[in-house]
């Protein structure tokens, strides 16, 4: 019997950001990749936004951060080229998103994961994106933990609502 393929998880810097800055939604879905549970595959340009955001906003949490790269199932992906990313300018509504949404389709992930309504709203807006990445594969964190993951309305709930301080031990396990 084969064993089941890992989810290929997409996410973008906004995950990362809200990931170690806040033990919420994002933070569980770098836990599942630092757990092995599922492979987070990111863009060149995505952890470079995501390093360069936390490093001016929250120094303090870059050690985090790059502890958490260098133990998590990570694939990086070269990011498209500029005229790639131009011909596709309409894709989303912002275009700083686009890098990102061409990304993702490039490398056939499973899943593309975002706290960014600009991806997330299904609307005209994200008719394109939905297309090219395929109808219920952009999600939330929440709706990812909830539809994919499995888990429970009690354990999301809890999550919704925790603090740092709430946190025992090694953040990672």
């Amino acid at each position: 019997m084969d064993t089941p393929r890992q989810l290929r998880v997409f996410v973008d810097a906004n995950i990362l950001i809200r990931g170690i800055t806040f033990p919420r939604f994002p933070y569980e879905i770098l836990r599942l990749a630092a757990r092995q549970t599922i492979t987070l595959v990111v863009s060149a340009s995505v952890l470079d936004d995501a390093r360069r955001y936390v490093g001016l906003l929250f120094p303090d949490h870059l050690p985090k951060l790059e502890g958490f790269l260098a133990t998590a199932l990570i694939e990086t992906i070269p990011d498209l080229t500029p005229e790639e990313v131009v011909s596709h300018r309409n894709l989303v509504r912002d275009f700083k998103d686009v890098p990102v949404v061409l990304a993702a389709a490039e490398a056939r992930v499973d899943f593309l994961v975002s706290a960014d309504t600009d991806l997330t709203d299904v609307n005209q807006t994200t008719e394109a994106l939905r297309a090219l990445i395929a109808p219920g594969k952009v999600m939330t964190p929440g709706a990812f933990l909830d539809q994919v993951i499995g888990w429970s309305h009690a354990e999301l709930d809890a999550i919704s609502r925790r603090q740092w301080r709430d946190m025992l031990g090694d953040i990672w396990v």
